[in-house]
């Protein structure tokens, strides 16, 4: 259980903060940075729930940020060679699957796209659209920390498939995708 009496505590002043395991790596770290992204990720979706109430899928974007936290959390520790009999918190199949069942559900009512979508539209599509940005960027500073350390791989396919569900999530809340603002490569070579 998390119990947080004090804020600042100071001893991240000079670079360095601590993992969940116990070890102090400088604020720059791959591992830091994995897991910060997927931090601002959260964010972003805490603004599309507290700015857009007619954002469809509010329910389960709310279970999306905890599922986030479990993110960070297992970014946060690493993995050990005696993980088996650790209890430690780490995403499971279950998480990006529930994710997989939405986006199979959403996807069905949307048109085949003909065209790369500009992000925009409503406000909510427009915010989730930067979600989903933020998450590929996320995902790949995920992919850059599994160069040099292991990581869950469970963690990276949350993420993969958080970033496509947000996508299909943007197309619904851009009317069923009838709101959607199309690509059109080239428009404006011509003056």
């Amino acid at each position: 259980m998390v119990f947080l009496n004090r804020i600042y505590t100071k001893s991240g002043d000079a670079g360095e903060t601590g993992l969940g395991d116990g070890s102090r790596v400088p604020k720059d770290s791959a591992r830091v940075a994995a897991f910060g992204e997927v931090d601002e990720v959260n964010a972003v979706l805490g603004l599309v729930t507290a700015n857009c109430p007619e954002c469809p899928e509010r329910a389960l974007l709310v279970t999306i940020q905890n599922d986030l936290f479990d993110v960070g959390g297992d970014l946060c520790v690493p993995i050990s060679g005696n993980e088996g009999t650790e209890k430690m918190l780490r995403i499971v199949p279950a998480q990006y699957e529930r994710l997989e069942r939405a986006i199979d559900r959403l996807n069905e009512g949307l048109q085949p796209l003909r065209s790369f979508i500009l992000p925009g539209g409503t406000p909510a599509a427009a915010w989730l659209h930067l979600a989903r940005t933020v998450c590929r960027r996320a995902e790949r500073a995920v992919v850059a920390l599994t160069h040099t350390e292991k990581v869950n791989p469970h963690a990276l396919i949350y993420l993969n498939r958080l970033s496509d569900f947000l996508f299909v999530l943007a197309r619904v809340a851009n009317d069923g995708g009838k709101g959607d603002v199309l690509w059109v490569p080239g428009a404006s070579r011509e003056g």
